[in-house]
């Protein structure tokens, strides 16, 4: 019997008592993976995570690894750094933190893995991007939402030419985040509505959008960008009200390079009236869809309907039968789970690899290029950062 190997990696995790960290990193992603006993190679070896907890609150870290049978945590982020064992440093902390702490995994040889934005500004991305490059050591940003199962779908229609030549993207984002002051608890933290502490949804949001327009519908040479502060006040989680002082909505349309229009609505104060959080439609010449998070409805040409413009008379056409359910082709995983498993076999079996800090950089530069069309009132170019 030929023996397998067991590749144990050791994984600083910092950051991960938030809500995203603790939530779709530590449980859906790598406990996911320890409970399913590894990674399974082609050769049959395995890669088994082996986390690290690190944050501020020692309380809550020993909570975490009671709840969910992990053996190691620490407030020390130095030691964990200075331990060989530990291959890997993962960033979940708020984005001001995040550059410093990343360059000193990057300093002592750890291949680095972070989520998005994963600098305040383009021009520390990129240096985090460079540092790596020079140091050698392999490094990623979080991508989750192209493993979406409704995104997946909307790629395979792409690649299948359904839609003939795209001609348009349109999404819609958001959901009413409540201020406080009706009884009802908010459900994102404080920070997110004050510009002085990274808030704002134009940088939480608009480097998804870099990422999914890039992948899926072609690179961008230009945007505009119109924000707003819908929401004036809000409760925090002590219960005092607190003036809000950075974007709840944005309204950004995109020039590509091959001629699509596409154009994101992003708020956290409005309403859902469509099928899921996100929707995503594509037209075509010769059909479009609507992916939402989990679930792709299509029409082709052969089913679309002869609509006639008449306000003064009830339609009898049921525009929503016209569309069919793209199948579910495959069984389909956490999204963030699968883009650890990807990173972990780029890093322990040199699987190949696209979603490095140079993407991550490319998405705190369009955000940086909203922020400043919504200043300037005017388009704006997106230049290479290669």
């Amino acid at each position: 019997m030929v023996e397998r190997k067991v590749h144990n990696v050791g994984i600083i995790m910092n950051g991960v008592t938030g809500r995203m960290g603790t939530n779709q990193h530590l449980i859906r992603s790598i406990c996911a993976i320890r409970t399913e006993g590894g990674i399974k190679l082609p050769n049959g070896d395995v890669i088994m995570p082996d986390p690290v907890l690190v944050g501020r609150n020692a309380v809550k870290l020993d909570d975490l690894c009671i709840a969910h049978g992990i053996t190691r945590s620490t407030t020390d982020l130095d030691s964990c750094l200075d331990d060989p064992y530990n291959s890997i440093y993962f960033d979940a902390q708020t984005t001001g933190r995040r550059a410093e702490a990343l360059k000193k995994a990057i300093a002592k040889g750890k291949h680095v893995y972070c989520e998005k934005p994963i600098a305040v500004s383009s021009a520390e991305a990129y240096e985090l991007y460079r540092l790596a490059q020079e140091a050698g050591v392999k490094n990623g940003v979080v991508q989750d939402k192209l493993w979406l199962p409704g995104l997946i779908k909307l790629k395979t229609l792409l690649d299948s030419g359904f839609f003939g030549e795209v001609l348009s993207v349109r999404g819609e984002f958001g959901y009413w985040v409540f201020d406080g002051t009706s009884g009802v608890l908010p459900q994102r933290p404080s920070w997110n509505y004050r510009k002085e502490d990274d808030g704002g949804i134009i940088s939480d949001m608009i480097c998804h959008w870099q990422y999914v327009i890039q992948n899926l519908f072609g690179d961008i040479d230009s945007l505009t960008c119109k924000g707003a502060t819908h929401i004036k006040e809000r409760v925090d989680e002590n219960g005092n009200l607190y003036k809000c002082t950075a974007d709840d909505a944005a309204y950004a349309t995109f020039e590509l390079s091959n001629g699509v229009v596409a154009h994101f609505n992003s708020s956290w104060a409005v309403r859902v009236r469509r099928d899921d959080l996100l929707t995503i439609q594509v037209d075509g010449t010769k059909g479009s869809a609507v992916a939402g998070l989990r679930d792709c409805v299509a029409q082709h040409e052969s089913q679309t309907v002869r609509s006639t413009w008449n306000p003064d008379v009830d339609t009898n056409i049921k525009y929503m039968d016209h569309w069919s359910r793209v199948p579910d082709y495959q069984v389909f995983d956490n999204a963030f789970k699968v883009q650890w498993e990807m990173f972990l076999r780029h890093v322990i079996n040199n699987e190949p690899w696209k979603y490095d800090l140079l993407q991550g950089a490319k998405g705190v530069q369009l955000t940086e290029l909203a922020q400043e069309s919504w200043a300037k009132r005017m388009w704006v170019d997106v230049p290479s950062l290669e």
